[in-house]
């Protein structure tokens, strides 16, 4: 029994170095969730539909960011592995796929977003004020995903390759600026016009545009060895795209079929009212504040197990899997402590009902409970995904929302007059059967695989 728990376990050297590439991508999303959650706030202060509209497209966005973050991930477990090899050849030609393939996502959603806002916003909800708030603020937040693309694509490169400071800096600039204008555009602060929901879908965009500079000039003056000329860029092996795609396509599909499925479960949770719609938004926005903790481990499964395949160090990669299992579940107990605290005071500092708020309370809560294994799902799917085993990240993810979680949430929805307590508590818990099947998987170590030979 003892050694079977000490493989779980690393030394100070390990928890030194994941802590390292962890905490830097920590803090740049904890900045973001914490900005975000004071958009959320300024957007709350305009009643409950206006936060309904916003967070019904914010679910449409998710989906994009998602899609591209699949196939973004894939992209970076090819340019971590060809760094631990140093092939740089290699890694130049991963990174201009990962930037095509980005804007091959992107400008399709925004053509959506553009052409037919009113019936994807329509989708998730009937509330004529919602609908109206959400159509408005789609309409220019939709222009976001153009410098979004290669923002993500940027950021991606460099912490494959262990650079996570400079993602944080610039990102934690934009976020804020994002504030600022939000104050000065939703509310008509310092002379500027009052824009209500379009002042934060414009705030959003000049933040994004600002990002993508920044990254752009500050990846000219480094000399990060993925870096490539422009004229280049359409320069991509054909055997190397045809690798990352047969990866990425897994993923990919993972990425877009789970955003739709919490944006389905949005729409189940919406039957319940507007109130429900403004609530759940809150909770999602609070918890995070605490999810950064996820991203974290996504930075140090890259580098502590990603980068050892590639350079064939086989062993190691498979000793920091199961180390960085173990160390991330010592750590969500952490956060949900601190999870379970924030739902005391937090949803009370926003102007929505008293119905709002107490969905909020509750959903975190149920958050707070399910933490670790949320967290533990999660780093057996970075597990799988370091060493390019995407089948099964499809079937343990998207596959099993899929098949079990949404059939059983919808049948309660429009089968029952259960509260959304009782929709979200049920809902959460078939996780404990998923993370089962996905710790399955990981032992069976089909990652440990060196995709670069």
């Amino acid at each position: 029994m003892k050694g079977k728990v000490s493989k779980f376990i690393g030394n100070r050297e390990f928890y030194k170095l994941a802590l390292s590439v962890a905490i830097p991508l920590m803090v740049q999303q904890l900045i973001t969730s914490s900005v975000n959650l004071v958009d959320n706030l300024m957007v709350g202060q305009l009643g409950d539909a206006a936060l309904g509209g916003v967070a019904a497209v914010n679910r449409f966005y998710i989906i994009a960011t998602y899609g591209t973050n699949g196939i973004l991930s894939a992209a970076a477990i090819f340019i971590a592995q060809f760094f631990g090899a140093r092939e740089e050849e290699r890694m130049k030609q991963s990174f201009r796929f990962s930037v095509l393939s980005a804007y091959v996502i992107m400008i399709s959603f925004f053509i959506l977003g553009v052409l037919i806002p009113e019936p994807i916003v329509r989708f998730f909800t009937s509330e004529l004020p919602i609908i109206e708030l959400g159509t408005r603020y789609m309409r220019i937040a939709a222009f976001t995903f153009l410098p979004m693309a290669l923002s993500l694509a940027i950021s991606s490169a460099m912490r494959a390759v262990g650079e996570t400071r400079v993602p944080l800096i610039i990102s934690a600039g934009a976020v804020l600026t994002n504030t600022c204008l939000n104050y000065c555009l939703i509310f008509g602060n310092f002379g500027f016009p009052r824009m209500g929901v379009e002042g934060a879908a414009l705030a959003t965009l000049i933040a994004r545009i600002a990002e993508v500079i920044a990254l752009l000039l500050v990846l000219n003056r480094m000399s990060m060895p993925f870096k490539t000329r422009l004229r280049e860029l359409f320069h991509v092996p054909g055997d190397l795209a045809k690798s990352i795609l047969v990866k990425a396509a897994p993923l990919a599909l993972n990425e877009v079929l789970w955003s739709l499925g919490m944006a389905t479960l949005f729409k189940f949770y919406s039957t319940r009212g507007p109130e429900v719609m403004s609530g759940y938004s809150i909770a999602n926005t609070i918890g995070d504040l605490f999810f950064v903790l996820f991203g974290g481990m996504a930075a140090a499964t890259t580098v502590l197990v990603s980068q050892p395949l590639g350079a064939n160090r086989l062993d190691e990669a498979r000793s920091h899997a199961y180390q960085l299992i173990g160390f991330s579940l010592m750590l969500s107990v952490l956060f949900a402590v601190l999870m379970l605290g924030s739902s005391f005071v937090v949803p009370h500092f926003y102007q929505v009902s008293p119905q709002a708020k107490q969905v909020a309370v509750d959903v975190l809560r149920i958050m707070a409970l399910m933490f670790w294994v949320y967290m533990a799902n999660t780093q057996c799917y970075f597990t799988l995904r370091a060493g390019g085993d995407t089948r099964s990240t499809l079937f343990m993810d998207s596959g099993y929302m899929w098949l079990v979680n949404i059939p059983l949430v919808g049948c309660l929805t429009y089968f029952t007059g259960s509260s959304i307590l009782l929709l979200y508590f049920v809902g959460q818990m078939t996780d404990i059967v998923k993370l089962v099947f996905g710790y399955s998987l990981v032992r069976k170590e089909k990652w440990v695989v060196n995709l670069t030979r």
